[in-house]
């Protein structure tokens, strides 16, 4: 048995993504007793998906408990100096005037006082608007996180629905480091690709789908280079195979045969 050709015959994708069938997956499991190829090819590609999805995983900020604490601490000191301010002021109210020479003493120390109070004032606006900036931006981390999150679940429901078609893509000779899959959805016409074991893209390019229709290559649509999980890239009415080619960015009208990445046939 030719196990190499097995192994870029797309099975391990398949099965690791619980695409395979029963038949497809018994044959492996039994096959992997004899063939050690095959653990280290399920082995590689399985830390190749788990990399990918680390890889746009969107950590909390680690300083969001210090930031907190700091605020905290912050409104309770601003909190003490507005009341301490007040008191003073009274107590320099209060106190006996021996002579006009004690006046002067006194507008002294309300200059201060009013210098002081200012600066604070200053001091506490400027961190309030720095944490501010903070608290802006930890939302936005917190809102692109559960953004992806839901991107995934979507992903992994629409691999497990039945009714959708899968095309697994094989890698051109030269490109064996590449893979993709195209979900496409019979009754919408809706087609969507997964591009995580697809190499990133240099300055300039972009991956671009073809549909092949009846023997000629149609667009089926540009590929975000920051497409997460599940992309949904349009539609197409019927096609026999799919297609990636590398393109420069925005695309081309005509795909770029020297720079086919991927191809898979429509079953």
């Amino acid at each position: 048995m030719d196990i190499k050709a097995y192994i870029q015959s797309g099975i391990i994708e398949q099965y690791v993504l619980g695409l395979a069938t029963a038949a497809e997956a018994a044959q492996l499991e039994q096959l992997r007793v004899e063939y050690p190829e095959l653990n280290e090819a399920i082995s590689a590609f399985e830390q190749s998906l788990e990399m990918h999805i680390r890889a746009n995983e969107i950590a909390p900020p680690s300083h969001l408990k210090s930031l907190i604490e700091k605020e905290l601490f912050g409104e309770q000191n601003k909190s003490t100096a507005i009341i301490v301010e007040p008191v003073q002021t009274q107590q320099l109210q209060q106190a006996p005037v021996y002579n006009m020479g004690i006046w002067k003493y006194m507008a002294a120390a309300c200059i201060i006082l009013l210098i002081a109070s200012t600066a604070l004032n200053f001091y506490f606006y400027s961190g309030y608007k720095k944490s501010e900036d903070q608290y802006e931006a930890l939302l936005t981390e917190r809102n692109t996180l559960q953004a992806n999150n839901a991107s995934y679940k979507q992903s992994l429901q629409m691999l497990q629905d039945t009714t959708m078609l899968h095309i697994q893509m094989k890698p051109l000779p030269g490109k064996e480091n590449n893979i993709a899959m195209v979900v496409w959805d019979p009754h919408s016409k809706d087609v969507y690709i997964y591009t995580g074991g697809m190499q990133q893209t240099p300055e300039g390019k972009q991956y671009q789908l073809w549909a092949i229709v009846d023997g000629k290559p149609v667009s089926a649509g540009l590929i975000d280079n920051n497409c997460i999980g599940l992309c949904k890239i349009g539609k197409i009415d019927h096609a026999q195979a799919f297609a990636i080619t590398l393109e420069k960015e925005g695309g081309n009208a005509t795909p770029t045969l020297t720079a086919m990445y991927v191809i898979g046939k429509v079953s």
